[in-house]
């Protein structure tokens, strides 16, 4: 397959072929439609965020086809639509996993930093770290909101009942956020 590789940070990433993943029990092997660039991989790329795994192939805004499933994956199916975000993997046993607070695993592996991401034709990626995308939601639209559109829905839900919420800054998140509170 395809894919574009990172091997040293604030160098070009270079196109090169490599073995289409196995999936291992729990996750699922997506054959990639859209992988949209986050402001984060440009940080990983530059060398802003220290000890990324290298080689790399970036990315974590990703919409693709489930190929094939692990021995041990119940939630999706080959042929399923689905996203994955910057959160790949977790420690399911920390303060943070058993309190719903997963994002601040001491222990969390990311996609496109951690793990190899959506710069390819394939990526595999844990079943309990993916979402159903709906089928008539296109590829490049529903991409971006695999990271910006979650990180300000989960901002929204902690708002609770307040009657005023309040922005900061412009990113793709406040965006989504202020179109979600709107609404």
């Amino acid at each position: 397959m395809r894919a574009m590789i990172l091997e040293t940070p604030r160098k070009p990433l270079r196109l090169d072929d490599l073995p289409v993943p196995k999936p291992n029990p729990q996750q699922v092997l997506i054959h990639v439609h859209a992988c949209a660039v986050c402001r984060t991989d440009l940080h990983i790329v530059d060398g802003e965020l220290t000890h990324p795994k290298l080689p790399l192939v970036p990315g974590h805004q990703i919409v693709g086809t489930v190929e094939a499933i692990g021995e041990r994956v119940e939630k999706f199916h080959v042929g399923d639509r689905v996203g994955v975000p910057w959160l790949g993997h977790t420690c399911n046993h920390c303060r943070y996993c058993l309190s719903g607070r997963e994002n601040l695993c001491d222990y969390a592996k990311f996609t496109g930093y951690n793990l190899d991401g959506g710069y390819a034709e394939y990526t595999v990626a844990d079943e309990s770290f993916c979402f159903l995308i709906p089928g008539d939601y296109p590829d490049l639209q529903a991409a971006p909101l695999l990271c910006g559109g979650l990180i300000g829905y989960r901002a929204y839900r902690m708002t609770g009942d307040a009657e005023k919420i309040g922005f900061y800054g412009f990113g793709s998140a406040a965006h989504i956020l202020i179109q979600l509170a709107r609404y």
